[in-house]
């Protein structure tokens, strides 16, 4: 019997884990597969390392100081938060994601590999543990609180009552490789391209040799593009290919994956004995699809919450409800929503907003750093941000029309 079960040793489950197991608790760790890496571009911002895991600090994962960032048309804003003394990492996901199971497991959290989450186990209606495949049969593991955090494709979550089939126009579809191989990026950075359609694509270096490099889309545009046929046209387009001088590169592995597209499901969070954290409950960014620090900050209060009710005796939805009402939580929420609300402004007339975006970004240095502050530190623009680009786009019309 264990305090808590966590479905998913994934960056949300790993850090809900050790938050239980440093204050004392009984924690199981329910993994798929542990040597299954996740398809994802690997970005992981100064904040996870200087808040959540200073441990970071002392592995060899490349450092990266400034970005690039790419319009539909190929507009360039550059940034670099380098002068800020603050780096981020480019991390291979399968070797992070098995040092934050490390980190859980040396915290006191008990890991269990090869357990495919599929069901709960009840008692007189109530949900008191999980039921497991694993290569030698079905296992079961009991619980006074169960914590979700297996990803979109959850069992469990779906099994819950608490969050339905994720719909088509819901989510994004992305693919990606790791390639190795002569290359002339700048190491020190990371690229992201804006495309026409909703979607983006990326270029993160994970050595002198080695990226990570994908593309995307989301929403309507997942069934109006096939996935296969935007990655191919992204790796084979002029704008990134010049990057690549070699004629063949070594593919390290590949893999396509869905990931949330319109933020957090907030209705869906909490239940009686029961939360759901990370992808699974769609701790994604809308538009860059970034959701490794949403998963942790989740998974941090998740496991905040569980000790407070585990400490109180008191598992009822009405105690875990303070989960979704924490600040941290409610400032994702609000921010994914603002963002959401921009994805149809951003890429209305195949990016022709974004594109004016960055032309203006280029001629006025008091709007480059609101985009700047928009993209990398979450804070929302000014309304007459998105006047000037209505306005940026009508003198173009005008002149057009003129000539």
């Amino acid at each position: 019997m264990y305090d808590v079960l966590i479905s998913g040793a994934g960056p949300s489950g790993n850090k809900c884990a050790e938050v239980l197991a440093r204050a004392g608790f009984k924690v199981a760790l329910l993994e798929r597969n542990c040597k299954w890496r996740k398809p994802c571009g690997g970005a992981v911002s100064a904040r996870i390392m200087q808040k959540y895991y200073p441990q970071l600090r002392k592995f060899n994962f490349l450092r990266i100081t400034g970005a690039s960032l790419f319009s539909a048309n190929y507009q360039e804003l550059e940034y670099n938060w380098g002068q800020r003394g603050t780096d981020s990492l480019i991390v291979d996901r399968l070797e992070f994601d098995n040092f934050l199971r490390k980190v859980a497991v040396d915290a006191g959290a008990t890991l269990h590999d090869n357990n495919y989450s599929f069901d709960f186990i009840y008692k007189e209606k109530k949900r008191i543990g999980v039921k497991t495949k694993t290569p030698s049969g079905t296992r079961e593991y009991r619980a006074k609180i169960i914590i979700i955090a297996d990803g979109m494709s959850s069992k469990l979550a779906m099994r819950s009552g608490l969050r339905g089939k994720w719909d088509r126009e819901e989510i994004g579809m992305a693919k990606c490789s790791i390639l190795e191989g002569p290359n002339i990026l700048d190491k020190n950075k990371m690229y992201l391209y804006f495309r026409a359609y909703k979607g983006y694509g990326w270029i993160f270096p994970q050595s002198k040799t080695r990226v990570n490099i994908g593309c995307g889309t989301f929403e309507e545009d997942n069934l109006r593009h096939d996935l296969n046929q935007i990655y191919t046209e992204f790796m084979n387009d002029p704008h990134v290919k010049h990057f690549f001088p070699a004629e063949n590169y070594k593919n390290i592995w590949s893999g396509a994956y869905p990931l949330p597209a319109r933020g957090v499901k907030e209705h869906c969070l909490y239940g009686d004995g029961l939360m759901i954290v990370g992808d699974a409950a769609g701790f994604v960014s809308p538009i860059s699809g970034e959701g490794i620090h949403a998963a942790i900050v989740s998974g941090q209060i998740a496991g905040e919450t569980a000790v407070q009710a585990l400490g109180a005796d008191d598992t009822s939805k009405k105690m875990l409800k303070s989960y979704k009402t924490h600040p941290n939580i409610k400032k994702i929420i609000r921010n994914f929503k603002l963002k959401h609300s921009m994805v149809e402004f951003f890429y209305e007339n195949k990016g022709i907003n974004l594109n004016s975006m960055f032309s203006l970004a280029e001629k006025d240095e008091d709007f480059r750093n609101q985009v700047i502050n928009m993209f990398f530190f979450n804070l929302t623009p000014s309304k007459e941000f998105f006047e000037r680009i209505r306005n940026f786009n009508q003198e173009i019309r005008d002149v057009f029309h003129e000539s």
